[in-house]
């Protein structure tokens, strides 16, 4: 921004101010200005926000979003580093700032079939967004793991390639005979899927404590999971699977207008459709 410009005064400014979940934990140096009161300014998104979050590649590749977040909050100089627990707080931020708090989308009943508008007020959805307690370790005869959240660069990545497994599947009919060369592709994507699952993992491991040793190096943590026991594997899966649980959006509990009937609906932050503009 040029400090000269004599238009700087008709900017836009901040329309609210947020308390990130993960209270500026798990940030590297640098990758945010974090106020000393904790409250992050966020601005309303520019019409070249709006198009930027239209561009389907950058959709894909998490670029878009990237761009927006930046855009958006200032204080935050590298999104691509952004803890996967504050992501929802963030973008909801972002839609109260450019649209305002109230949010209409169309849903059905999954009974009677009655669609209908559905308006909540998104200021609640922000108050209800916790961060996961992540100071208790897995513990496992002597050793203690300790745990974070993925950052939105290894939530994105992991994104992209389950994206693409799942084509593989679903191109290999379901019905009829399966050729060799379809068979090597589904071996090939199951095994890349389990890949991605121990990524993950390990990507959400901060420290694995020892009598010894206290190991943060991503490739030695990489290569226990690999050869962990069984048992261990999994109490880590279920810790992390639980901890994302409590870090999301909970589902709404709609009631049919036609027919009564109580049903849930989860709401989604996916770009193209959670940030439309407001009618």
């Amino acid at each position: 921004m040029n400090p000269n410009n004599p238009l700087n005064q008709y900017f836009r400014q901040p329309a609210i101010y947020i308390k990130l979940p993960s209270g500026g934990n798990y940030y590297p140096p640098g990758s945010i200005d974090m106020p000393q009161t904790g409250d992050i300014p966020v601005l309303p998104m520019t019409a070249i926000d709006e198009i930027t979050y239209r561009t389907p590649d950058a959709l894909f590749s998490g670029q878009a979003v990237v761009n927006v977040i930046q855009s958006c909050i200032p204080n935050i100089k590298d999104a691509w580093t952004i803890p996967a627990i504050d992501i929802d707080t963030i973008l909801v931020a972002i839609r109260i700032a450019t649209y305002g708090h109230e949010m209409e989308f169309a849903t059905t009943c999954p009974k009677c079939n009655h669609p209908s508008d559905y308006g909540i007020d998104l200021r609640t959805v922000l108050d209800d967004l916790k961060a996961p307690d992540y100071s208790q370790p897995v513990k496992n005869g002597d050793i203690e793991i300790y745990f974070k959240p993925m950052s939105y660069k290894n939530l994105s990545d992991n994104n992209k390639i389950q994206f693409d497994e799942q084509r593989i599947f679903q191109s290999i009919p379901t019905e009829g005979d399966v050729n060799p060369e379809q068979v090597s592709e589904l071996s090939k994507a199951l095994q890349k899927m389990t890949e991605v699952t121990v990524t993950a993992l390990s990507q959400s491991i901060m420290t694995i404590k020892t009598p010894s040793a206290l190991v943060s190096e991503h490739e030695y943590i990489v290569e226990f999971m690999k050869n962990c026991d069984r048992s261990i594997f999994n109490r880590i899966q279920e810790y992390v699977i639980s901890h994302k649980a409590e870090a999301e959006m909970k589902p709404l509990t709609i009631t049919c207008t036609e027919c009564q009937n109580v049903y849930t609906q989860n709401i989604t932050l996916d770009m193209t459709s959670f940030f439309e503009r407001a009618s």
